[in-house]
């Protein structure tokens, strides 16, 4: 056998549905890699013969190997912090009122149109880093802390930059229907045609978003606004997603599946008709346990009826200043069991293969199959389940990332 390099004294957690046990695990097996693809997997037993002298071979020392993390929802670049907003929700602030008040999404606003491209691009890089170092292959950043022409296409831009000189593989999202900016806050209808007309084709003339995602909230957009401006970016070909049913039930979710969504996020006020809608679409969950946490919200999302009907789970860091400032998949792993009660297999494939369907790429990652990119992580772990079960030693011991060994 021809491969660039073989990995030996492993188990692997593939998360390949296919295979029956949890997991899709296959214990004392091995992987085989060929120009950047997965080239053979299986019991070690198995492995055809090849030349142990030509090619590099990788002892895992009985550690585990699992597909590359995927962390599907994030707004990693912005610039400022809203610690004065910690304090203030500390002595009884809601989310809402601070918002309301001119805090929230437009103080960070205010920062990044003020922020060059360098200083976001640095923040970023670092920020993404500290996902890498946790074993995060592929990353989703969305704009939204612009709210004009010039910052959003400034933000879209920097993530672009990041995917180019980053081994992580970056997906980004036009989120300019985030918030209603100070200068329309007496027109927001008048802000939807600004993002319709203006924003969304430069956008797309300078091919700097994968997708478009929307607030759908009683403190952002309404169900007409939402539709609008999804309508518009599928009629350009874009993916579309959706933040929804956060703090209400608006109906933003069966919206998003009427319209083809990927991807539903937060629907902690989601009902039984919602998930419902999902299913029937195709559209996955995400959950975000993070901001669930930060927040301290009550309301969790319906994760026994999302069970159910079969609706595809998603776990996301949702890294942003105000609601999530937790730059940690491998925090919400164990959130995700902790808060929402996933089992420790349900998070893992939240961050793998049902993560890479929110994105539309589990075609090529999410799950360790043959001809599937070679992305993946070996971990000290004596099972997958210890990957939710602690935090703070970070037992992620190498990373492969298109066949190239990135990290160890």
């Amino acid at each position: 056998m021809s491969w660039d390099q073989v990995w030996i004294d492993v188990n692997l957690a593939t998360m390949d549905p296919s295979i029956s046990a949890p997991y899709g695990a296959i214990t004392n097996a091995a992987i085989a890699v060929k120009d950047g693809k997965i080239a053979w997997l299986g019991p070690r037993s198995e492995l055809p013969a090849f030349d142990v002298l030509s090619i590099p071979v990788y002892r895992g020392k009985g550690g585990w190997i699992t597909p590359g993390l995927i962390d599907a929802h994030t707004h990693l670049i912005f610039a400022g912090n809203r610690a004065n907003e910690f304090e203030l929700r500390l002595q009884g602030a809601s989310y809402e009122e601070i918002a309301r008040s001119g805090g929230g999404i437009i103080s960070t606003v205010k920062a990044c149109r003020e922020a060059d491209e360098a200083e976001l691009f640095e923040l970023g890089r670092q920020r993404l880093n500290a996902l890498a170092k946790e074993g995060v292959t592929t990353v989703e950043i969305k704009s939204g802390y612009g709210l004009d022409t010039e910052t959003e296409l400034k933000i879209l831009r920097v993530a672009r930059e990041l995917g180019k000189h980053h081994h992580v593989d970056v997906k980004t999202t036009f989120l300019g229907a985030h918030a209603i900016p100070p200068e329309y806050k007496d027109n927001s209808d008048g802000y939807v045609d600004l993002i319709i007309n203006k924003m969304l084709p430069a956008v797309i003339a300078e091919n700097l978003a994968d997708a478009v995602d929307a607030f759908c909230e009683n403190i952002a957009f309404n169900l007409e606004q939402t539709e609008r401006v999804l309508s518009a970016a599928k009629a350009a070909g874009l993916e579309i997603k959706l933040h929804a049913e956060q703090l209400t039930n608006m109906g933003g979710s069966a919206l998003a599946a009427r319209l083809g969504a990927k991807s539903v996020d937060h629907i902690e006020y989601l009902d039984e008709a919602g998930v419902k809608a999902l299913s029937e679409s195709g559209t996955c969950a995400v959950l975000l346990p993070g901001a669930f946490y930060f927040l301290r919200e009550t309301q969790k999302p319906p994760v026994d009826l999302l069970r159910q009907y079969g609706v595809p789970m998603v776990l996301a860091s949702d890294f942003n200043p105000g609601s999530s400032p937790i730059c940690s998949t491998l925090l919400m792993l164990n959130m995700g069991c902790t808060l929402f009660r996933l089992t420790p297999e349900e998070a893992l494939a939240g961050l793998t293969l049902n993560a890479a369907k929110a994105l539309g790429i589990e075609e090529n990652v999410g799950s360790l199959v043959v001809g599937k990119q070679a992305d993946f992580c070996l971990w000290d772990i004596a099972t997958p389940a210890q990957l939710a079960y602690s935090y703070g030693v970070n037992p992620c011991k190498d990373v492969v990332k298109n066949g190239k060994l990135v990290h160890q």
